[in-house]
């Protein structure tokens, strides 16, 4: 197993992953549901934890709005990355004659829930697996940090029933979230709580971060249907602008309400495929509370203040967004018609 595990661990960092960490069932014993291995493999004894990094020289430039399109494109290509080292990792395991699942980077969802994938839970969560194999650690956000990346990270896993050596948690002391909150100042939907702790306990060990509010506020903001913030100051890469409401249950009928208007607006060229929006395809256009996360608090101040003078997305007849300050924003969706700024904000 020494042998195993360690050409395993080879062979992710040889394909992309910059950490990597084993974790087995017992490690995982009173975790919440989503860590419960025999779900996609009844006999699932470990799974390896991988973490694939952002390219950071794209990070400035999507937060000062200068660039939307590299950044979105690299978050594709590593989140497909990431899938990828899960298939090559589990076909080598499998080789081996230890049977092994890959599990996809993201947008998979179990199915047997009381509202099915639209309650968004994965099959396997890949951030309680890295925290607990010590690829990385939570910050205040609920995003998993690494030492050297931040949150600027995509995670993979693999279930294998192979009995991989295990690795540990990061030590507390280590962590570098001082809870800044500035995760929680970057994002517009308002799903950080930033005060009130989650704590879960996976094999006698506690993890702790931030209480979040219901997740359809990160799929309201981050997909695109809304994304002006409550200051009127900035915005995210969205050009619309319809209201982000202050209660959770407000949150269903007001994404209803854009979803209409979103998939009549001009279509960047990049998106990501995800069954439960609207049309199977969604726009990206927020992250910010992963990105902004860097083990340097500097840079962190640093690209949240790129972000709130960046000014506001609007979007022109040709599709082409652009940033403009708040004032022009308003002359400029005044100047449409009323059918065309429906498109945008309450008429």
């Amino acid at each position: 197993m020494e042998k195993i595990t360690g050409r395993a661990t080879d062979l992710a960092k040889c394909y992309g992953a910059s950490a990597v960490g084993i974790v087995t069932t017992e490690m995982l014993a009173g975790g919440p549901p989503s860590v419960d291995l025999a779900y996609v493999l009844p006999n699932a004894k470990s799974a390896i934890s991988f973490a694939v990094p952002l390219n950071q020289d794209y990070i400035e430039s999507w937060f000062s709005k200068q660039s939307h399109a590299d950044h979105l494109h690299n978050n594709i290509q590593t989140n497909v990355i990431a899938s990828g080292i899960s298939l090559e990792l589990a076909n080598y395991l499998n080789q081996k004659g230890y049977p092994s699942i890959p599990l996809t980077a993201n947008t998979a969802y179990r199915t047997d829930s009381k509202n099915g994938r639209f309650d968004e839970i994965p099959p396997i969560s890949h951030r309680y697996l890295a925290v607990r194999s010590g690829v990385g650690f939570f910050g205040l956000s609920g995003n998993v940090l690494t030492q050297n990346d931040g949150a600027a990270i995509i995670l993979g896993s693999v279930v294998t029933e192979a009995q991989l050596i295990a690795t540990d948690p990061i030590p507390g002391e280590i962590n570098y979230c001082d809870d800044c909150r500035l995760c929680k100042a970057a994002c517009a939907s308002g799903f950080i709580d930033g005060h009130e702790k989650v704590t879960m306990t996976m094999g006698g060990m506690d993890f702790s971060y931030s209480k979040k509010r219901h997740h359809s506020r990160c799929d309201y903001v981050c997909g695109g249907f809304a994304g002006l913030h409550n200051s009127g100051k900035w915005s995210t890469w969205s050009p619309a602008r319809f209201n982000i409401p202050d209660k959770d249950e407000a949150f269903y009928p007001a994404l209803v309400n854009a979803v209409g208007p979103y998939l009549k607006r001009a279509r960047t060229a990049l998106n990501v495929y995800n069954v439960l929006m609207p049309g199977d395809r969604v726009e990206l256009t927020c992250g910010n509370c992963q990105l902004i996360c860097h083990p340097d608090k500097k840079i962190r101040k640093k690209r949240y203040k790129l972000l709130t003078e960046s000014g506001v997305i609007v979007e022109n007849p040709d599709g082409s967004r652009e940033a403009v300050s708040p004032e022009e924003a308003k002359k400029h969706l005044a100047a449409m018609d009323p059918k065309t700024r429906a498109l945008y904000e309450e008429v």
